[in-house]
């Protein structure tokens, strides 16, 4: 039999939501003030100016990664976008922060600027290495889905310094990233680190990401991974059970238990790293990884009187060289023309007495021949 329509009924429609109103609206779920400490939790956008090549795009990529989950991790360019079209969506959106990468003829250039007004940090980066390049050179790389969830921690080392070049570094670096408050953390949340490492000697900042991963110890790998993975294990080639347990070593070369590197766990993490038992502190490198040079620090967003320049300094430092060898040759055409000057007088004199003295003695023949 035919079926007979309702036109009265009405069909409900499921809503489509486009992918980019998905991103806005989790954005603007991200809070703006930490509800533990009340401070403002920073955000930042990574971006670029002018061209740049194929790596230097991958690690503006890994920059993004690094900076999850306060930042946009999709964030479109586009060649005709200048500065403020970025400061005016960074005001609604809560953006603290602006990461930008550029290249010049010599080397790559990262800046760090503090929004709306400044400062703006100019680095220098000598070296740098992408994610993928490190995950490859790992035997075991290791990227959960859960670990960019939470911001890093930020670890400065080196910085102590009277100088004022290196407080400004310091305060911007830890002012890009969450305060942490150590009595209401959770332990959970800490699954990435930061460090920055500043050499006296090269003036050089080591920037290294790391991942962090708690090992109970005392428990063989095999274990280890039969209750997290919650799989069968292969026990074919085996007699007994125990000779799974006691076949496989307690710890390896690389996960040796070291009381420095022990910790006593307050909570549950896992299956595994149960509260009141020790587990070994892992921390193994996913990138990326750079060597950078502070050379300018201006007062502005980009712009502003230059409050320090690594090139003005050594510019500077060269010029009163240069002004000291001019003020010792100087030095020495005076010595020179005064003892010319003065040996001069005296050959003078000395021709004087001895053309007297040659008078005198034929003066002297002559009155006696006479």
């Amino acid at each position: 039999m035919a079926r007979f329509h309702n036109s009265k009924t009405k069909v409900f429609v499921k809503p489509i939501v486009k992918k980019q109103q998905q991103q806005q609206q989790q954005q603007q779920q991200q809070p703006n003030v930490d509800h533990i400490t009340g401070n403002k939790i920073p955000k930042s956008f990574v971006f670029s100016r002018g061209k740049l090549p194929g790596p230097l795009r991958q690690l503006q990529m890994d920059l993004r990664k690094l900076m999850l989950p306060y930042t946009a991790l999709k964030l479109k360019e586009k060649k005709r976008n200048n500065l403020k079209d970025f400061l005016n969506v960074a005001g609604p959106m809560g953006v603290t922060h602006f990461l930008i990468l550029s290249k010049t003829e010599t080397s790559p250039v990262l800046r760090v600027a503090k929004t709306p007004q400044g400062p703006t940090l100019t680095f220098k980066i000598h070296e740098y290495s992408l994610a993928v390049d490190i995950a490859q050179s790992q035997l075991r790389p290791r990227c959960p889905q859960d670990l960019f969830k939470n911001p890093p921690l930020i670890v400065l080392s080196g910085f102590a310094a009277a100088d004022e070049q290196l407080r400004l570094t310091t305060m911007m670096f830890k002012n890009i990233f969450p305060d942490i408050d150590i009595n209401t953390v959770k332990l959970s949340s800490c699954q990435r680190i930061v460090l920055l490492n500043y050499n006296k000697d090269t003036k050089l900042i080591d920037f290294r990401h790391y991942s962090i991963r708690l090992q109970p110890v005392g428990i063989s790998r095999r274990i280890r991974k039969f209750v997290q993975n919650h799989q069968v294990p292969d026990l074919r080639n085996l007699q007994d059970v125990s000779d799974f347990i006691t076949k496989a070593g307690y710890g390896s070369e690389s996960e040796a238990d070291e009381e420095a590197a022990t910790v006593t766990l307050t909570s549950d993490l896992s299956r595994v790293n149960r509260a009141s038992t020790k587990s070994a502190v892992k921390l193994q490198e996913i990138g990326p990884r750079m060597t950078l040079q502070l050379t300018k620090i201006e007062g502005g967003l980009c712009s502003g009187e230059v409050m320090f320049s690594e090139y003005e300094a050594m510019v500077a430092i060269r010029k009163s060289q240069a002004m000291r060898r001019v003020m010792k040759r100087k030095m020495v055409r005076i010595v020179m023309t005064m003892m010319k000057r003065i040996t001069t007088k005296i050959w003078k004199k000395v021709k004087k007495i001895s053309a007297l003295a040659k008078w005198k003695v034929q003066y002297n023949f002559h009155f006696l021949i006479k």
